[in-house]
């Protein structure tokens, strides 16, 4: 009986890892990042790119191929239940870019990735729970638009848009 069960984990651990597979993308060219303003969201947006970029290798700051980024972040208070004890804040955050080819100076990709993450909102603005969870739905926000981006740049070729 223990070698019936130990053939049956063996066969369905085969089958698991043999469904897995461990794809990784190629980059056919690098990219230079230009300057980013926006003050600490700026820098932080600036620092997970620039990680990102040298991670995959494809950073080269004198590269012909230039990201040029923007990242807002927004909020809003919405009240979820009938009764109004619940307020919550929503906070949505955007980063729109432009990949440049200074060569050429036209824009080979383009567009705006938004995400959003809500917290339970106390009421006055004093506590320090607010401030803690905004800066870290914030970061928690940047770093996952740079994860899109990244997968973004996958599909972007090397020639410019009509």
């Amino acid at each position: 009986m223990f070698k019936i069960k130990l053939l049956i984990l063996l066969l369905t651990s085969f089958f698991i890892v043999s469904c897995t597979n461990n794809q990784t993308h190629s980059f056919n060219q690098k990219y230079s990042l230009a300057y980013i303003d926006g003050g600490f969201d700026g820098l932080l947006l600036k620092n997970y790119l620039l990680s990102s970029l040298k991670n995959l290798s494809i950073y080269d700051a004198n590269s012909n191929y230039e990201i040029r980024a923007n990242i807002n972040h927004g909020s809003n208070i919405y009240i979820t239940n009938i009764d109004n004890t619940s307020d919550r804040q929503k906070i949505i955050t955007s980063l729109s870019f432009q990949i440049i080819s200074t060569v050429d100076n036209c824009q080979l990709a383009g567009d705006q990735i938004s995400v959003s993450q809500f917290y339970i909102y106390a009421s006055a603005d004093k506590f320090l729970s607010n401030q803690t969870a905004l800066r870290k739905i914030k970061k928690d926000n940047t770093e996952s638009l740079v994860k899109k981006f990244i997968n973004k740049l996958i599909t972007v070729g090397n020639k410019c848009d009509e």
